[in-house]
């Protein structure tokens, strides 16, 4: 699932890349929600809250929310020059670089944060999960040609909506033209989301239990996922 791209890929490929990274940016999402009440990956929620609470005088929350965008934005940005000079010597093994960042980075993240004490440390926590779920939002990006997003689910969850409405009017006498029901692409979009909800449930409970020890757990299946493509 780390090694083909764009035309190349299988849904079976893009299944099993949406079904664990979604679940790892689910729990680390939640994890930092839980931690501060802020979103290390809902971008969409953090732009928001810019708007809030700079309009209601609080300078330093609209302050961390825009450093939380500034961060997922650097992320992207690095994980997209990383697997551009990846990709020009290592070939498609690139996008496994690009986990194998992840996981350094998260790890990284967990020693930085671990000798904090709180609120120090959640907040610098949701920082660091910022930057390292933008890199991991890039990455599966570009190598599912942006059929698969892990990191927020505002536009599958549209897509679903959008399947099912073409699913309820497959028998029309005059079919869509531009696109009909695509079977594969709900079924990948429902798996996106179920991953995405699932693992934010472990993350929560997780963070609960062992704290920034979950950030080293999700580092080692990040690790186990790209080492085969590497070795390949």
């Amino acid at each position: 699932m780390l090694v083909h791209e764009g035309e190349t890929r299988t849904a079976e490929d893009d299944r099993a890349l949406a079904l664990s990274l979604a679940a790892v940016a689910g729990a680390l999402n939640t994890a930092g929600f839980y931690a501060v009440g802020l979103f290390a990956s809902n971008m969409t929620g953090n732009v928001s809250a810019i708007s809030d609470r700079a309009g209601t005088g609080n300078l330093a929350l609209a302050a961390q929310a825009c450093l939380l965008v500034i961060l997922f934005v650097l992320g992207a940005a690095t994980a997209t020059l990383l697997i551009r000079r990846r990709r020009r010597t290592a070939g498609p093994s690139a996008y496994a670089y690009g986990v194998c960042a992840e996981a350094i980075l998260l790890v990284a993240v967990g020693l930085l944060v671990l000798p904090l004490h709180e609120p120090v440390r959640s907040h610098a926590l949701v920082l660091g999960l910022s930057f390292v779920l933008g890199l991991q939002n890039a990455a599966v990006t570009k190598i599912s040609g942006s059929r698969v997003r892990t990191t927020h689910v505002t536009g599958m969850i549209t897509d679903i909506g959008i399947e099912l409405a073409r699913w309820l009017d497959r028998g029309a006498s005059v079919p869509d033209p531009l696109k009909p029901h695509d079977p594969e692409r709900l079924r990948l979009h429902l798996l996106t989301v179920a991953a995405f909800l699932v693992g934010g449930l472990v993350g929560v409970v997780a963070y609960r239990l062992i704290g920034v020890a979950l950030l080293f757990a999700a580092a080692g299946i990040l690790a186990c996922l790209a080492l085969p493509a590497l070795r390949r």
